[in-house]
């Protein structure tokens, strides 16, 4: 028989659909969920059987639905991105926007930090993809070896001395790239996708098949 999983608990606190949840393994008590409500929440875990978790502060600034959110890995700071246009970096200590990144011209659908936390890379709408430093600036712009339809999620990989790019679009292709010229990708050698016919498959990067 396969194992069945309980619910522990229930963290109610938007007033939208949470669109996007976020963990690491340095904070275990600490989850951040993102919503339409247009706010990030950070919870903390209490695992007390009648309140699991509780609100200790929200996430405030961006103008429209929140369409993703993620944590770095020292779990100082997160990342948002929105159907604003915009991405927001948060300290999380203090709940303040550290930096505001502007350059997408439709809805940013995706973002994520580099395993050393020195780049963010984000996907939108708009086709492109593009990656920045945490000052909020814009080192490259992929739009013409991007994907013909919007670009639903980014990633890094976990290497940080010679990072790879991997993205998804609703052109139904996943892209591998380096995040320069000089990068090499032959240290990935196998990625998941998930796709709209109910399969996840399970691709070799280095040969390109699955």
């Amino acid at each position: 028989m396969t194992e069945q999983m309980t619910v522990r608990g229930t963290l109610k606190g938007h007033n939208g659909w949470v669109t996007q949840i976020a963990t690491t393994p340095q904070f275990p008590d600490m989850i951040l969920s993102a919503s339409r409500d247009k706010s990030v929440i950070m919870w903390k875990l209490t695992r007390d059987e009648t309140n699991y978790g509780i609100p200790q502060r929200a996430l405030r600034g961006h103008s429209h639905f929140v369409s993703d959110v993620a944590i770095s890995s020292d779990g100082q700071f997160a990342l948002s991105g929105s159907w604003d246009g915009t991405l927001r970096l948060w300290d999380l200590t203090t709940g303040t926007t550290t930096r505001r990144f502007v350059g997408h011209t439709k809805d940013v659908l995706s973002v994520a930090f580099s395993a050393d936390n020195r780049q963010i890379v984000s996907g939108s709408r708009d086709k492109t993809i593009k990656l920045w430093n945490t000052l909020g600036v814009c080192k490259y712009s992929i739009q013409d070896e991007s994907h013909t339809e919007w670009v639903s999620c980014v990633r890094f990989s976990p290497n940080s001395s010679n990072p790879i790019i991997v993205s998804c679009g609703w052109d139904k292709m996943v892209k591998v790239r380096a995040d320069s010229p000089h990068s090499k990708t032959n240290h990935l050698n196998t990625l998941f996708a998930g796709y709209t016919d109910n399969l996840i498959r399970v691709w070799q990067v280095t040969i390109g098949t699955r």
